[in-house]
């Protein structure tokens, strides 16, 4: 049996828990070599606070990594509900681009910690997603229904080629018109 102070000590481990993420979202993807003492002392806690909830710098950076691609994979279904199936497509993207572009700070930290470990992990919840847009524009008639999650994860790889502390936006919004552009049904 829980006791209330017991309730009272897990709720705040929580939210310390949560703050510690909010947190480490930022700070990783303004500076992916800043270290967890710096993201400690921006969250108002104490390293062994941070080590608690996170034993290593891996352990945080893959759980904040987890966060942001189920916020962006979560994000098609509520587009589906209020947006015709082609514009929450081209809005999913967009969103895709703009997770892509301000989050090279967490890639790169990513990168350095798991070699690549974290892709597959992001991989799934990102596809089935895509896959959602894409059954409901097939549904639709428009996008052709022999477009695959791949297909359009491949297509839209020139982003990663793009500049994030550039003006990257013109260029990525051209980019996103041409793959949605090509996966339209051929008349």
């Amino acid at each position: 049996m829980t006791t209330k102070r017991g309730e009272q000590l897990l709720a705040q481990g929580e939210r310390t828990r949560a703050r510690l993420l909010e947190v480490a979202v930022g700070e990783i993807a303004a500076n992916s070599d800043v270290s967890l003492n710096q993201i400690a002392r921006a969250a108002g806690v104490g390293i062994g606070t941070l080590y608690r909830h996170f034993p290593t710098r891996d352990a945080l950076v893959f759980e904040v990594y987890r966060g942001e691609v189920r916020h962006l994979a979560d994000s098609a279904a509520e587009l589906l509900d209020s947006h015709k199936p082609i514009e929450a497509f081209r809005i999913w993207l967009d969103r895709f681009a703009q997770y892509s572009m301000t989050k090279a700070g967490l890639f790169a930290a990513l990168r350095a910690a798991s070699h690549g470990e974290w892709a597959q992990e992001a991989y799934r919840p990102v596809t089935e997603a895509i896959d959602l847009l894409l059954a409901a524009n097939a549904k639709a008639g428009t996008l052709r229904a022999d477009v695959t999650a791949d297909d359009v994860l491949f297509a839209v790889g020139g982003l990663y080629l793009l500049d994030p502390s550039a003006d990257w936006r013109p260029l990525a919004a051209r980019i996103l018109d041409f793959v949605v552009d090509g996966f339209r049904p051929q008349v």
